[in-house]
């Protein structure tokens, strides 16, 4: 650690970011001298991010917290390709209405943990379609192709893994590696942007932007200078101690937007973390101290709940607020501690002729995202981890309606000791 003389590249690798890089004491150098510019980007597949995407942000939040100018790259132009990078198949191709309605969904998240202005420490946002769609084929392939080598291109891990396999790469998932590479280009000469960063799977998409860099001015310069030398970073994939992918649960994604996973739900994955991730997620998805950390890394047994505890209330803070943490961890103790309801649990409200007719149980306990289907309900039943009000469910076919409302506001369903929902009236 005390090699390092900037507060950056000593975050990076003090709270376990750092899996690989071009030149991490050129990076460390540079991070020294100024502001330093680096960018991540992030297609537009889906309408949120979810918890996977999260070392990504962070990692522009610890640039701009070290006194760095982050930006921040949505692929309006590469989403139309689909990266190939640790994938097995090829992404189904979005239409140009859902990547722009995806697009629009995405900025407000990183607004809550970036600042974004004209400073020269603020963080900005820009598409990647404003220069690739203006593209000439020809003159792309002419000034930017001919710097690629194609038996390199097939050696990349992400590439050969496809290939050995016989699993199908289409000719333009090949070109995205290229696009990406100019994107880096295109961000050095427009904004003097001087690193790349991203996760491992990245690696050969990033060596490329910075070797094309690279060739592009010793080409027009006869040289390039050390001042302007670009460099990559790469963070390791996240996964749980206990090997599962990061932001992945049994009812989904973890999404960052709120109108997919409510703030209660957020603060509920960082709660139920395992013991073994505690102090690893401290140090990568919050702002503590690592002094404190360590504190909290030293407990055992029981004690360590209390730390799952504060390391909800932060995830959820930075994400979300103070406000709605401290709701979430309210709702959380009236539920689990006081076997209340707690009002912030996800919730299900009936319609009027639902409440007539009659819905069945089953359906409610999959509207609330407790369940992924009927199968896996009725092991939960086989188990009597499925509950209604606290009392075991029996029976798959039953109705809920009016009647089941007399002398009660809503009603709760529970799967286990850990998720819940409620069910309520039609207004």
């Amino acid at each position: 650690m005390d090699q390092y003389k900037s507060e950056f590249v000593r975050n990076l690798v003090s709270r376990d970011f750092y899996y690989q890089a071009t030149d991490l004491d050129g990076i460390d150098q540079a991070a020294q001298k100024g502001s330093l510019c680096a960018y991540i980007g992030f297609d537009c597949t889906a309408s949120s991010l979810h918890v996977g995407s999260l070392v990504q942000i962070m990692l522009l939040r610890r640039l701009q917290q070290a006194g760095g100018r982050p930006i921040v790259l949505l692929g309006g132009g590469t989403t139309k390709i689909g990266d190939p990078s640790d994938k097995d198949k090829s992404r189904p191709v979005l239409s140009t209405e859902q990547i722009n309605a995806n697009k629009e969904s995405l900025k407000g998240v990183f607004a809550k943990f970036l600042k974004f202005g004209d400073g020269p420490t603020d963080a900005i946002i820009v598409d990647n379609a404003d220069w690739l769609e203006g593209l000439g084929y020809i003159d792309f392939l002419r000034d930017v192709g001919r710097f690629f080598s194609i038996n390199r291109m097939i050696a990349l891990e992400s590439v050969k893994r496809r290939l050995d396999r016989e699993q199908e790469l289409t000719f333009l998932e090949f070109n995205y590696m290229l696009l990406q590479a100019y994107d880096f280009l295109e961000l050095n000469q427009r904004y003097g942007c001087r690193l790349q960063m991203g996760g491992s799977d990245q690696w050969g998409n990033i060596v490329n932007g910075r070797e094309l860099i690279h060739k592009y001015k010793v080409e027009h310069n006869g040289i390039e200078r050390d001042d302007e030398k670009a460099f990559g970073f790469t963070a390791p994939l996240i996964t749980t101690a206990s090997g599962g992918k990061m932001g992945k649960t049994a009812d989904g994604a973890v999404w960052l937007n709120a109108d997919l996973r409510s703030p209660y739900e957020y603060w509920q994955f960082w709660r139920n973390c395992e013991d073994a991730d505690v102090a690893r997620f401290m140090r990568l998805f919050t702002d503590m101290p690592l002094d404190e950390i360590a504190k909290y890394q030293a407990l055992e047994g029981a004690d360590i709940n209390s730390a799952k505890i504060v390391l909800a209330n932060a995830c959820t803070t930075l994400l979300h607020g103070a406000e709605a943490a401290k709701s979430a961890q309210e709702t959380a103790h009236a539920t689990f501690a006081q076997g209340q309801a707690g009002g912030d649990l996800p919730k299900v409200q009936l319609n009027a002729d639902e409440m007539a007719d009659g819905v069945s149980l089953m359906s409610l306990f999959e509207r609330a995202g407790l369940v992924a289907s009927r199968g896996e309900a009725k092991r939960h039943i086989k188990a009597g981890a499925l509950k209604l009000n606290d009392k075991p469910v029996t029976d798959m076919q039953t109705q809920i309606g009016a009647g089941d409302f007399t002398g009660q506001e809503n009603l709760k369903l529970s799967v286990g000791k850990k998720k819940h929902a409620l069910v309520l009236p039609a207004v």
